[in-house]
């Protein structure tokens, strides 16, 4: 078990800052990415995730040296956590085409704006893939029970909510005053009641 938490840790600290960096470098810069091209975009921020990634991996061993170790209780809530969380990811992702979930328009906008869903887990929050995201970041938390990763988990709450914030100005950009009716009808990231029809 505790190489298994051991690894689970190390995939969450080299996969989690990297892909919260790249929306950091999409959003704010989006219109010189625009200009640069799709091509050169992923190029460029590929190759910087890959090398945060690394050398995170490199520091693998002293970012994880506090451990809190394997705790029943803690390991079956954050398995039935993941799965709800992973299923409420793959419900959301059957709503999207691949280059959505790669940030294709943001980068692209006059070729394909797409279509402004609002429906399905749409019609819950507008960003239902973050708060599956952040309920994954807590569940693996849970899981590998390291100081970096409830570290990394609770770094989600801000970071994905100003994820989101640079993420609406492109959708109210892209959508106009439908995004804004549509911000003011479901809430942002935490559900609070049943979608309304």
């Amino acid at each position: 078990m505790d190489t298994a938490r051991y690894v689970v840790a190390v995939a969450m600290i080299i996969t989690f800052p990297p892909a919260f960096l790249f929306w950091f470098l999409i959003h704010p810069l989006v219109g010189f990415w625009r200009r640069t091209g799709l091509a050169a975009t992923y190029t460029v921020n590929l190759g910087i995730m890959a090398a945060v990634g690394t050398a995170i991996y490199l520091n693998r061993n002293r970012l994880l040296e506090i451990e809190f170790g394997t705790h029943a209780w803690l390991v079956a809530a954050g398995v039935v956590m993941m799965g709800l969380a992973a299923g409420a990811d793959a419900y959301c992702k059957r709503q999207l085409k691949p280059a959505i979930l790669v940030g294709v328009p943001e980068l692209r906008p006059g070729s394909d704006p797409g279509r402004l869903l609002q429906t399905g887990a749409y019609a819950w929050v507008r960003h239902p893939r973050y708060l599956a995201g952040g309920l994954i970041a807590l569940s693996i938390a849970m899981l590998a029970n390291y100081l970096a990763t409830w570290i990394l988990a609770a770094a989600c709450v801000p970071v994905l909510y100003l994820v989101t914030v640079l993420e609406e100005r492109e959708l109210v950009d892209r959508f106009g005053d439908d995004y804004r009716a549509y911000q003011q009808r479901v809430p942002r990231i935490i559900p609070h009641s049943l979608p309304r029809r």
